[in-house]
């Protein structure tokens, strides 16, 4: 395993973080249970090999992950790593909540302190609507005086614009941002990455794969990568060869996805990359830019839905079409119980939907093209 100084912080973190976002679960969806035995091997393994940064937050796999999180981390696995979570500010309403979600977490998670403690994906509304009138700043410099978290942070979904703001505003240790070669200029981006690490912040990486897309590529996009790595090995190196990057979590799945992540970070370094590299990686962005209907990561922050809708295997298959084939893209759909015409654009979903996703739009655009498609 690689090591990296996480900013300010001085910790040395494993250039790979494990996300706790997408174990594997009995069944496909985010309220699925999880497969605890074979999360745990999956977790425990990655920290045999070196991994020491492990995140979660309070609302994964429909608030078990911080449940699992704390059992797996049993018989001194803790004490080996660098443990993450995140307070959900969309549930704080008034004073109080912020020391009650904190201590739930703590209780969760079988620990009496939190190494790297975040402020869930703010942006300008959050800012300003809970941020600020609850004083949640303050709140959080107490809890470290406390000894209930050791680092505070936050992660973010927003322009740059409002990640400036939000930077500027406190005096961070490390910040959490969605990167990969394909947002490089969407939400904090590149300039929001280099911002934060010339203030001193560590940063995290998170959707480094864009939720798994970048792993499994449709042809053209490949080919512009070339064969000598694995699509997912690209995309991981295009992180780690960049020195404002800290550590980079992967949300893993299986056990094959644990030892191949270990075995790249195990060779990744700061300018790794060659520029005829580089290249690669940018004709492969303007390849997987031009098939792109829906920017949908699958972080499942939208269910569950009050209409049924599974939104993210919906965006899924309208997605397939263009990466896939026509009739893969009909297979996915029709698996879907709750077709997309089911949308009564609430805007449930657009209201924590980090991508900013429109249902009047894209939920449309999906039910008229399968519409057309399965006639």
């Amino acid at each position: 395993m690689q090591y990296r100084t996480f900013g300010k912080t001085g910790a040395r973190v494993s250039a790979l973080g494990f996300g706790c976002m997408r174990f594997p679960t009995e069944t496909q969806g985010n309220g699925a249970r999880i497969r605890e035995a074979e999360a745990a091997a999956m977790l425990r393994e990655s920290i045999d090999q070196g991994l020491n940064y492990v995140d979660t937050a309070y609302p994964y796999h429909q608030e078990q992950s911080e449940l699992f999180v704390g059992r797996a981390l049993r018989d001194g696995y803790r004490d080996k790593v660098y443990l993450a979570t995140k307070s959900p500010t969309w549930l704080l309403k008034q004073e109080g909540d912020f020391e009650r979600y904190l201590d739930l977490q703590l209780e969760r998670l079988q620990v009496d302190h939190i190494d790297f403690y975040l402020l869930h994906a703010l942006n300008q509304q959050r800012w300003d609507s809970v941020v600020q009138p609850l004083s949640l700043l303050s709140h959080l410099e107490r809890a470290k005086r406390q000894g209930k978290i050791g680092h505070i942070g936050f992660s973010f979904h927003d322009r740059l614009p409002v990640f400036q703001t939000i930077a500027d505003g406190f005096d961070w240790e490390f910040c959490q941002i969605q990167y990969n070669y394909i947002d490089i200029e969407n939400q904090a981006g590149t300039a929001g990455l280099r911002y934060a690490a010339a203030k001193g912040m560590g940063v995290v990486v998170m959707e480094p794969l864009l939720g798994g897309k970048l792993a499994a590529l449709p042809a053209s996009v490949e080919e512009a990568l070339g064969p000598e790595k694995t699509p997912a090995e690209w995309a991981l190196d295009f992180l780690w060869n960049q020195p404002e990057v800290g550590v980079v979590l992967s949300g893993m799945s299986s056990m094959q996805q644990v030892r191949d992540n270990l075995k790249y970070a195990g060779r990744s370094s700061v300018n790794m990359l060659l520029g005829r590299e580089l290249e690669r990686i940018a004709g492969a962005r303007a390849a997987y830019r031009a098939l792109a209907k829906v920017p949908c990561t699958n972080c499942g922050y939208c269910l569950p839905c009050p209409f049924g809708l599974d939104i993210p295997a919906l965006y899924k298959a309208y997605n397939l079409a263009a990466y896939d084939t026509a009739e893969n893209a009909r297979k996915a759909y029709g698996e879907q119980a709750v077709k997309a015409d089911a949308c009564q654009s609430c805007m449930k979903c657009a209201a924590v939907c980090p991508q900013g996703i429109d249902p009047r739009v894209f939920m449309k655009e999906t039910a008229d093209f399968f519409s057309g498609l399965c006639k």
